[in-house]
């Protein structure tokens, strides 16, 4: 088993993406906290895991949160080996109709969270001295502009740029950042986007998921579980000389 023995938390875990990898992680030998914002949702989650996987509450906004979730890692494991900054909102709308609650929200979530986050696990990895991952969830969008989708656009962007700076800076002691860039996958949020895309582009409900999907050179939208061989992958050993990468896991939908 790639990650046995060692201690990962994985925020926003408690479905979607999150969950696909905590049970990834848990197959591979590790000891997964669940943690999110969702405490029910997050009990459900570790225990249809097992023994392998425990729920700790987490609100990536708050400090204190962040700072007492990676504590409970520490108490119960006595070690942090593993991040993955997964939690994130998204939102749409034209320029003209863009709101500072819906911009600070997004901004709170996926830049705020995610550096804060790192910091915390940071701090632990480097008390610890045995270095440490970080796998920071990007997406195609943070590579591009797109008409409706600024906001979020510009945190996946921060959350690509922060990967960089972080890495350069934490491989001195042996920690390892590096970011997953998603395309468009499927799941339960999406009938969030699609309901908001539907709203703004005069839409059929599901014609906007159709349309991605069909644009993806694959041919089909992802899944969360094709995410996770890259997730294992930037959490084991074989991926140490990585440093500041984001990878595209996406079908096909951006080269760089």
């Amino acid at each position: 088993m790639r990650l046995a023995g060692k201690s990962a938390l994985i925020t926003g875990a408690a479905r979607g993406i999150g969950r696909a990898f905590a049970e990834a992680y848990a197959r591979e030998g590790a000891s997964v906290a669940v943690a999110d914002i969702d405490s029910e949702a997050a009990n459900r989650t570790a225990a249809a895991i097992g023994s392998g996987a425990y729920a700790i509450p987490l609100d990536v906004t708050e400090l204190d949160s962040v700072e007492q979730a990676v504590r409970s890692v520490l108490t119960r494991m006595g070690r942090l080996d593993i991040l993955v900054n997964n939690a994130a909102l998204f939102d749409l709308a034209p320029i003209v109709e863009i709101s500072k609650a819906s911009y600070d929200r997004l901004f709170a979530v996926n830049v705020q969270g995610t550096l804060f986050m790192m910091q915390a696990a940071a701090r632990a990895m480097i008390a610890r001295g045995e270095g440490g991952k970080i796998i920071n969830m990007a997406s195609q969008a943070g590579r591009r502009g797109e008409p409706l989708v600024a906001v979020y656009c510009a945190t996946k962007a921060a959350a690509i740029s922060l990967t960089q700076s972080a890495g350069l800076d934490l491989i001195k002691h042996r920690i390892n950042v590096n970011a997953i860039a998603p395309g468009v996958v499927d799941g339960e949020h999406w009938d969030h986007v699609d309901s908001l895309f539907a709203k703004y582009e005069g839409l059929q409900p599901g014609e906007k998921k159709k349309q991605v999907g069909a644009a993806v050179p694959y041919g089909r939208m992802g899944t969360p579980q094709d995410l996770v061989g890259m997730a294992v992958f930037l959490a084991s050993a074989e991926a140490d000389y990585i440093v500041a990468q984001t990878y595209n896991v996406d079908g096909g939908n951006w080269m760089s």
